[in-house]
C-alpha cells in the first residue's frame, strides 16, 4: 500500500462508477410524496451537486471527523455517508436498528449515499459501524453546517433586502428516562451496583464466597422497594407509621448492600493493584463507585425525608442515575404539567428555518434573550433582524430596552399590570400583527418533534446536544427540500406543458 493511500483513509466520497450504479446528481426522487424522506434526500442531493455547498460542507466534516486521527492504513466510513445516515436517522425520527436496514435496503437512501448498485452487491453498513460513525459528529460541527444550509434556503426564498422577522420560544426536551421517585431510584442504584459486581465476578476480580445470594439481594431491594413505595401512595390510617416501618426495612437491606458491595470494592482495589490491571478495568471499576456512591446518596436521602420528615433542597436531588444532567421542568401544561429533560431555546424566521437554537442549562427563559440577540446580531449584522418576537416569560424592561436599541420592532409582551404607554405601545398594529404572528414557531416546534426532538434517545449530555443539534439540522434540511421540491414540481410542469 503506497504512502498516499495511508494518508487518505477517510475520504470525502467518491462515487465508484460500477455497473448499475447511479449518479448521486441523477437520482430520481418522486416530487408527490407527502412522507418527510424525498423532501431531506432532495435537499442532501442539492448539497452534493452544487460545487460551493459540497466544498464548504465537507471541509467542516474534514475539520472535526478526521482532526488529530492517526493515519492507521485502514478505511474509515465516507464523511458524505456520515452525514446521509446521521440526518435520515433524526429526520425519520428512526432508532439505530431501523436507521441499519435503510442504510442496508432502502434503494433511495442507498442512490443518494452513491452505494446502490441494483444488483445487491453494493456495500453493507454494520450497525456498530453507523453507530461509532455518527458519534464522531458533535454540537459545533453540526451547527456550522446548519448554517451552510440556512444559507442556502435563504438564497431561494429570501427577497432582495428582505430583513428577518425572528421569532424564539422554548419546550422541554425530553431525556429517555422513567419517572423517578427516591424508592425506585434506590432500587436502581441497588440493582446497578449489583450488575456491576456481577461483572466483576466473572472477570475474576472477584470471587463468588459471599455473593452466590446475588439473586436473593435483587429478589428482597426490589419487593421491599414495591413495598415501600404502595405504603407511600397510599393513604389511610396511620399511614406514616406504616410507611416509615416499611422504609426502615428497605432501608435496613439497602445498608447491608452497601455495606458488602464497599468490602467487595476494597478486594477489586487489591487485585488489580497486584495484577497491574488498573487501565483494563478502569472504567468498570468507576461505574461501579458511581452507582456503590449513588446508593449510599439515596439511602441518606430517603432516611432524611421518610423517617426525619425533611424536605431536601431542590438541588441535592436527582432525577435520573442513568442521565443525571436531566432537569425537572415544570411547563404548567394541562397534560403533562411535569417533563424531564432540557428546555430547548427555538428561533426560527418567516421562511420555517431554524436560525438559532440551544439546550438551556439551568437558566430561565428572561435570561436568554441578550445571549441570542448577540449571536444573531454577530452572525447576521445589523440591518438585517426587523423584528424579534417572545412570549411573556421572556420579559423584561432592561432587555427590552437594550434590544430595541438594535432591532428595530421588539415584541415582548408584559407580564402583569401595564401602564398607560405600555398599553398604546401593546395595541399598536405593528405589535399585534407581529404578536400574532409569532405562533408561527409553535408549528416550527411541532416539526422538530416530529423529526426526533421529542425524547432524546442518546446518553450523556454531550450526546444530547448532538442530538438536538441533529433534529434541528434534519427540520431545516426538510424545509430546504420542501422549497426544492416545489422549484422541481415547477420545472416538470413547465417542461410538461411546452411538450
Amino acid at each position: 500500500m503506497t504512502k498516499d493511500i495511508r494518508e487518505n483513509m477517510r475520504k470525502r466520497f467518491e462515487q465508484q462508477r460500477k455497473l448499475g450504479v447511479i449518479s448521486i446528481s441523477e437520482v430520481r426522487l418522486p416530487l408527490k410524496s407527502r412522507d418527510e424522506l424525498p423532501p431531506i434526500l432532495r435537499a442532501l442531493q442539492h448539497i452534493y451537486v452544487t460545487p460551493e455547498l459540497n466544498e464548504e460542507v465537507f471541509r467542516i466534516l474534514e475539520e472535526r471527523v478526521q482532526k488529530g486521527k492517526k493515519k492507521t492504513g485502514r478505511y474509515g466510513m465516507e464523511l458524505w455517508h456520515i452525514l446521509v445516515l446521521s440526518v435520515v436517522r433524526l429526520g425519520l425520527d428512526a432508532n439505530y436498528d431501523r436507521l441499519e436496514d435503510f442504510a442496508n435496503h432502502h434503494n433511495l437512501i442507498r442512490q443518494i449515499m452513491g452505494v446502490e448498485t441494483g444488483f445487491g452487491e453494493g456495500r453493507v453498513f454494520s450497525m456498530q459501524s453507523i453507530k461509532d460513525n455518527i458519534s464522531l459528529l458533535d454540537e459545533e460541527t453540526i451547527r456550522q453546517i446548519n448554517e451552510v444550509v440556512i444559507s442556502s434556503g435563504h438564497q431561494l426564498v429570501k427577497k432582495k433586502d428582505e430583513g428577518m422577522r425572528i421569532k424564539v420560544d422554548t419546550y422541554v426536551l425530553e431525556s429517555n428516562v422513567h419517572f423517578p421517585t427516591d424508592m425506585n431510584l434506590l432500587w436502581d442504584a441497588g440493582r446497578k451496583s449489583l450488575d456491576m459486581i456481577e461483572d466483576a465476578i466473572e472477570e475474576g476480580l472477584l470471587g463468588w464466597k459471599g455473593w452466590r445470594k446475588g439473586k436473593y439481594w435483587r429478589r428482597e431491594l426490589k419487593k421491599l422497594m414495591r413495598i415501600s413505595a404502595k405504603a407511600s401512595r397510599n393513604g389511610g390510617k396511620n399511614k406514616n407509621e406504616i410507611e416509615k416501618e416499611q422504609v426502615r426495612s428497605y432501608l435496613e437491606l439497602a445498608r447491608s448492600l452497601s455495606g458488602k458491595i464497599g468490602a467487595g470494592l476494597f478486594v477489586i482495589y487489591e487485585r488489580v493493584l497486584t495484577t497491574n490491571q488498573v487501565e483494563m478495568h478502569a472504567k468498570k471499576i468507576e461505574t461501579l463507585e458511581y452507582f456503590h456512591g449513588m446508593l449510599n446518596k439515596q439511602i441518606d436521602l430517603v432516611e432524611r425525608r421518610v423517617i426525619r420528615d425533611e424536605t431536601i433542597p431542590a438541588e441535592e436531588k436527582i432525577h435520573s442515575l442513568f442521565e443525571p444532567h436531566t432537569e425537572w421542568r415544570y411547563k404548567g401544561k394541562s397534560n403533562k404539567r411535569v417533563e424531564l429533560g432540557h428546555n430547548i431555546l427555538v428561533t426560527s424566521d418567516q421562511w420555517g428555518f431554524i436560525v438559532d437554537h440551544l439546550v438551556v442549562e439551568k437558566q430561565a427563559d428572561v435570561s436568554l434573550s441578550i445571549p441570542l440577540a448577540d449571536r444573531l446580531l454577530s452572525r447576521y449584522g445589523e440591518g438585517v433582524i426587523e423584528s424579534i418576537s417572545f412570549d411573556k416569560g421572556f420579559y423584561k424592561k432592561e432587555n427590552k430596552e437594550l434590544l430595541s436599541l438594535y432591532i428595530p420592532a421588539v415584541i415582548m409582551p408584559k407580564k402583569g399590570k401595564k401602564n398607560k404607554a405600555e398599553q398604546e405601545e401593546e395595541s399598536g398594529k405593528t405589535f399585534k400583527n407581529l404578536r400574532h404572528k409569532h405562533s408561527a414557531v409553535e408549528s416550527d416546534i411541532n416539526r422538530l418533534e416530529h423529526h426526533g426532538l421529542d425524547r432524546c434517545l442518546d446518553k450523556g449530555l454531550k450526546a444530547f446536544k448532538r442530538y438536538c443539534a441533529l433534529g434541528v439540522l434534519a427540520a431545516n434540511l426538510h424545509k430546504l427540500g420542501n422549497v426544492l421540491q416545489e422549484k422541481a414540481r415547477k420545472q416538470c410542469e413547465k417542461s410538461r406543458k411546452a411538450a
